[in-house]
């Protein structure tokens, strides 16, 4: 495809990208009644990393045994974080997990610091104030504590932070498509591996249609398709609006989880969502979409 074929396409996959995974946290909740989390995961990540396997397969040329801990590194962050919000799903609704999960966007620029000694901005430290006033009013309960799914799914956004972090740390000059391959296979390993020591393989359920439609979905659509989606859209996109279509993922979790879960939505809880969505756009953006709005405006007075 053309350049501007692309640069038309870009938007759209993201938001297409944004849309799967906002439905992919009431189909897991749903799926989890019938498969544990470890083979749930398991599956899905052998089956991701089969799929993109195959559809990168000219990318193996560059193939090298780096690769190899580079892989087991970054999935095994990736392993963590998905474990520990699944588990945290299995415990909360479906609309908190999406919101809280998206923390880690937040998270990102302290760990960074931590580790890569760049200083947050002005604008990460809004973020960080909007994203704990938004957790209190999701989380807390009137004694000021926290339940466990909740709790779990914030451990999780501080792993899917540290796998951010990662990944800049180890993909430096490799192929990044060969990595996420990898890093698939490794987070499969780890999930096998766990499942044979804690549970029991659900053989029967994954012959039942409405086990086997919505875990396939999950393995095509919400592991393979959008993460190509969002790689190729991100590319052909501005990192700004790129950023702002993403974040629509939790705000997409929230509503077919109302939809289709039957999760209930209180005001304080809404207040909640909308300051954790604006510190994610805060520290993804750093609104440079209003500034670049504005100098095109005044462009445009007489």
């Amino acid at each position: 495809m053309s350049p501007k074929t692309m640069r038309l396409l870009a938007k759209p996959m993201l938001l297409a990208a944004a849309l799967i995974w906002g439905t992919s946290f009431f189909i897991m909740k749903n799926t989890l009644d019938a498969v544990p989390v470890f083979f749930l995961l398991a599956i899905r990540f052998t089956a991701g990393a089969v799929l993109l396997g195959l559809i990168a397969w000219k990318r193996w040329r560059s193939f090298t045994p780096d690769y190899l801990w580079r892989g087991a590194v970054i999935g095994g962050f990736l392993f963590l974080a998905y474990s520990i919000q699944t588990f945290g799903l299995a415990r909360t609704t479906s609309s908190k997990n999406a919101f809280l999960t998206a923390v880690y966007c937040v998270i990102v620029p302290f760990l960074t610091w931590a580790v890569m000694k760049v200083r947050p901005d002005r604008y990460n430290i809004a973020a960080a104030l909007l994203c704990v006033s938004g957790v209190g009013l999701v989380s807390l309960n009137e004694e000021l504590s926290i339940n466990a799914g909740d709790l779990l799914t914030l451990v999780a956004a501080l792993f899917y932070a540290g796998h951010i972090v990662a990944v800049s740390k180890v993909s430096e000059g490799k192929d990044v498509t060969l990595l996420t391959v990898l890093q698939f296979a490794f987070s499969a390993l780890f999930a096998w591996v766990c499942g044979a020591f804690t549970d029991t393989f659900p053989a029967a359920a994954l012959t039942d249609p409405a086990v086997a439609l919505p875990l396939a979905y999950l393995c095509v659509m919400a592991t393979t398709a959008a993460l190509l989606f969002q790689n190729v859209g991100m590319v052909w996109s501005d990192p700004a609006s790129g950023s702002v279509i993403l974040s629509l993922e939790s705000v997409f979790g929230v509503l077919f989880s109302v939809l289709f879960a039957g999760d209930s939505v209180t005001l304080r809880l809404l207040l909640g969502f909308g300051l954790i969505f604006v510190a994610v756009v805060c520290s993804e953006t750093k609104f440079s979409f209003l500034h670049k709005r504005a100098s095109q405006d005044s462009k445009t007075r007489p």
